[in-house]
């Protein structure tokens, strides 16, 4: 008898136990969920964020036409007195003002060669995803016996993702005019997503990884790609590092954290240099539990969140979890900052090249690139295929000059459209190692523009303008990063360094012209192949 009653006690500790662990682990989380907007109406730290945009967000909300204006006008309105005068003019409107970002752009685009997608086309291929995703939904559904409400979806005309996708020509991925660009920016930022996962080279890596390596695959740095509701994707970066900390002094350029922030700045940048090359990238406060973790499908993904003993919700890629548990990331305790940077086509519609860097770094704790030993390696890139009879090289120095500005030491690749030939540009991806070191300056990255002293009008014409007074590059960054709801994106010691970076850049070209004369060293247009002799400007100088 008291070995029965001794059982009985057993078993009712038993099912306290796992009822207590039911209410921690399921009902609770639950419960806060439904509390949490009522919080954070109350004291969530961006509140004021929040609502200093709030009016736009409701006009935007209720009139999609009013939030696609025209890019190249974007920063606030201009200041008005009590009188009804205007105030100062903002600077970042100024600049988009300008003549020079009026000039149109040569080649002129004459016909459907110049565009990259066939509208038809690519219209078809988006249904047929949009099909395939409707029916992988519904067997989903039946194999786990969920009933949902959620209509299937349908692939929209007017989404902005299309239309920022049919828009991409030859000179850009995006027109300067092009309003297509800020509703893409507000719809990555507002909408809610539908499907998380790991990105396709982590796929890839499938969790095997050699701690071994120095440099670790790309799985290390974790980054996922979100689909939204009106089926767009992006790549998300989650923030690893705080906007105050520089990268260590003793860290090596491929051991350095991706930082979400420089891929916001990297895309302002690179529009302010008319440029046009990285693809629109956003910030966004993303509920890692409510639109990531309930919406993801891959088990493996599932599999490595887990609750911070800071009661932080934290999730980790595979590969780092297997070496190194600290590459976790956290919300705060759901919420945790990111990037998300819209896809370009898919490879079935629009096949891309992507090309080793002839200035590509040393990836070993002690080698060395022949470029970084050899002065004349520019009179060796100039007598190969396609840089001795293309443009390409001196959108190569183009690249150059964007990292300089960005301090990017790891521009091991970079990509381009085969539809555009070997004049095509060069699409600046994958820019997250940028804004690491705000008080250094890394010479070397400018070797292209150094050993080759060459370098497009345009380029240097838009260099020139934003350093002057009224155009200050960073003072133009700055306005325009305020549009961005993760504001401030860079803290201000790396907005002056934009400033000093180029300045620099300017007497790097100021030296080429003593040595060779501006017509050899300034290129006109995509007709003139003409460059100096490296050698002899560096035994000159």
């Amino acid at each position: 008898m008291p070995g029965l009653r001794r059982d009985r006690l057993l078993t009712l500790l038993l099912l306290g136990a796992l009822l207590s662990a039911d209410l921690y682990f399921h009902l609770w989380p639950q419960v806060q969920r439904q509390l949490r907007p009522r919080e954070q109406r109350r004291g969530c730290p961006c509140a004021s964020r929040a609502s200093s945009r709030a009016p736009d967000s409701a006009a935007a909300s209720s009139d999609p036409h009013a939030a696609a204006h025209n890019f190249s006008r974007g920063g606030p309105p201009a200041e008005q007195d009590g009188g009804g005068r205007s105030g100062p003019r903002s600077k970042l409107q100024a600049l988009f003002a300008h003549p020079l970002y009026k000039v149109p752009e040569e080649p002129p685009l004459l016909g459907p060669d110049d565009v990259l997608l066939a509208s038809q086309e690519a219209l078809r291929y988006y249904r047929r995803k949009v099909a395939r995703w409707n029916r992988r939904q519904k067997v989903y559904k039946e194999q786990l016996n969920l009933t949902s409400l959620d209509r299937p979806l349908h692939l929209q005309l007017e989404a902005s993702w299309v239309q920022f996708h049919l828009g991409i020509n030859r000179h850009g991925l995006y027109s300067r005019s092009s309003p297509v660009v800020s509703k893409l920016l507000h719809d990555m930022s507002h909408f809610p997503t539908i499907s998380a996962d790991y990105s396709q080279d982590e796929k890839a890596l499938l969790g095997a990884c050699d701690c071994s390596q120095i440099v670790k695959p790309s799985g290390v740095h974790l980054k996922l790609v979100l689909r939204f509701s009106d089926f767009g994707k992006a790549m998300f970066k989650p923030m690893r590092q705080q906007r105050d900390e520089e990268t260590p002094v003793d860290f090596f350029y491929f051991i350095d954290f991706q930082r979400h922030n420089a891929e916001i700045a990297a895309f302002h940048l690179d529009r302010i240099l008319d440029f046009r090359r990285v693809p629109p990238t956003v910030g966004r406060l993303v509920n890692v539990t409510k639109e990531i973790l309930e919406v993801t499908k891959n088990e493996i993904l599932q599999s490595v969140f887990f609750v911070s003993p800071a009661n932080n919700v934290c999730f980790f890629a595979k590969c780092p979890y297997m070496c190194k548990t600290e590459y976790a990331v956290c919300g705060n305790p759901h919420l945790l900052e990111g990037s998300l940077s819209a896809y370009l086509p898919s490879l079935n519609l629009a096949p891309r090249l992507s090309v080793p860097n002839p200035w590509i770094r040393s990836y070993s704790l002690a080698g060395k690139e022949e470029w970084e030993v050899n002065p004349l390696y520019c009179d060796t890139v100039k007598q190969i295929y396609p840089y001795n009879s293309s443009n390409r090289l001196l959108n190569i120095i183009d690249m150059a000059i964007f990292d300089f500005l960005i301090g990017n030491m790891d521009r091991h690749h970079y990509e381009m459209f085969t539809k555009f030939g070997d004049d095509g540009f060069l699409i600046h991806l994958d820019n997250a190692r940028g804004f690491g070191r705000h008080s250094h300056d890394e010479v070397s990255i400018l070797a292209p523009l150094s050993q080759c002293c060459r370098i497009k009008k345009k380029t240097l014409l838009h260099l020139q303008l934003l350093a002057q007074a009224d155009y200050r590059l960073s003072d133009v960054m700055r306005e325009s990063l305020l549009e961005d709801q993760l504001t401030p994106v860079l803290t201000e010691p790396h907005l002056l360094a934009l400033d000093r970076r180029l300045q620099i850049i300017l007497k790097t070209v100021e030296g080429c012209i003593e040595v060779h004369g501006e017509h050899s060293v300034i290129a006109n247009g995509p007709a003139e192949q003409s460059a100096p002799d490296s050698g002899q400007a560096n035994l000159t100088s």
